[in-house]
């Protein structure tokens, strides 16, 4: 059987709930319903909004093919079987593309002739900025549509409909312990209230939490499983114990983490906790960022691994790291202090008259510090 959202999803515009500054009369995306002209577009917004419901909408009634795939397991392959597609119909295809952000540059890139000439509509979805996830050349080629936070309302109204699909009663506490546990996303909430009908014909609130109990904990990227997950890599990796950093590495990969985000924790982590025990963990981290940045899903959960193995089994040195937070400490104290006039820069006579610059020795042993921090050691 269907998930409980996919059974209710509207079949019509008028059945669509929430984003009423979009479809509501005269606004954008329904007038480019209603003069059945779609063109590529993206769909930014949180979680469980409705972006792929108002794909599949703008599809079905401009009488289009629609095609969806998702950026976290397709790759060219899936995309050159709907350019294929398209090229022997009559009229583009709208492929929608569910987390866009996720396709690296390389694939983004092998979009875009495809958008530029017509052979495809483009919908993408992302809950990331696509100023800095989409390339410029798509993005100009695309309008960005921003989707709101459902209203309370909003929820209301979707909860009622999923509660009448499933033949269930739903107590006026239990849908507000709904409304707050969804926090905007009508997914979450239906979720959790198909969960609960399996277990017990009324749902309340009671119901509800022993519902929530019983159920697998959702990675959720802006939730608390999200930070612990990342705390425990990180601190796996800390004390060289490859097997858990690749376990919580292998969970991250699995729950659709953005590589990148990985990879970035691994570049901070080469600094931070190795530093000059190994400089060459600098190289390698900044090599498998830049291998997730270019290869993307799913091969780059090889360099991942490669990365992590080989960062865990380092030594680890935070004298760099310590030293540096020290003496940001002391500036965030003391503020500017003067700089001392031999290592002051003297690019006019006025300033070497001042006598800046004057008694400057290469290499002095003497402290270089302001005078209130004179002979202060941050690094031994």
């Amino acid at each position: 059987m269907q998930p409980l959202a996919e059974r209710i999803r509207p079949t019509t515009l008028n059945e669509y709930i929430g984003q009423q500054h979009l479809v509501g009369p005269n606004k954008p995306v329904r007038r480019i319903i209603e003069q059945q002209k779609p063109f590529s577009m993206i769909f930014w917004g949180p979680p469980g909004v409705g972006k792929t419901t108002l794909a599949h909408l703008i599809a079905r009634e401009t009488g289009h093919e629609f095609v969806e795939l998702s950026a976290v397991s397709a790759g060219k392959a899936d995309i050159r079987k709907v350019i294929e597609t398209a090229q022997g119909g009559d009229k583009p295809i709208i492929l929608f593309l569910d987390e866009i952000h996720r396709f690296n540059k390389a694939q983004q890139d092998f979009l875009l002739p495809y958008v530029e000439n017509g052979t495809i509509l483009l919908i993408g979805a992302t809950t990331e900025n696509p100023s800095f996830e989409v390339i410029p050349p798509l993005l100009s080629r695309s309008q960005v549509f921003v989707l709101e936070e459902l209203s309370l309302e909003d929820l209301h109204a979707i909860i009622e409909s999923g509660a009448k699909e499933l033949k269930v009663s739903i107590s006026k506490d239990a849908a507000e312990y709904l409304i707050t546990f969804a926090n905007g996303d009508a997914r979450k909430a239906l979720n959790l209230l198909e969960s609960t009908s399996e277990l017990y014909q009324k749902i309340s609130l009671a119901n509800l939490k022993e519902a929530l109990q019983s159920k697998l904990i959702r990675y959720d990227k802006g939730g608390d499983e999200h930070f612990n997950t990342i705390s425990a890599f990180i601190k796996s990796m800390r004390a060289s114990n490859a097997d858990a950093a690749l376990y919580y590495l292998a969970r991250m990969v699995d729950a659709g983490e953005d590589p990148l985000f990985i990879a970035r924790r691994m570049v901070i982590f080469a600094s931070e906790d190795i530093g000059i025990a190994v400089p060459t963990a600098l190289v390698v981290a900044n090599a498998v960022f830049r291998a997730c940045e270019t290869i993307g899903y799913p091969e780059c959960q090889e360099n991942l691994a490669h990365g992590v193995a080989y960062l865990a089994q380092c030594k680890k040195d935070r004298s760099a790291y310590d030293a540096y937070m020290a003496a940001l400490a002391d500036v965030k104290q003391y503020g500017n202090l003067p700089i001392p006039m031999n290592i002051r820069n003297a690019p006019t006579k006025l300033m070497k008259k001042l006598g800046y610059g004057k008694g400057y020795d290469k290499y002095t042993t003497e402290s270089l510090l302001p005078e209130q921090l004179k002979g202060k050691k941050y690094f031994s």
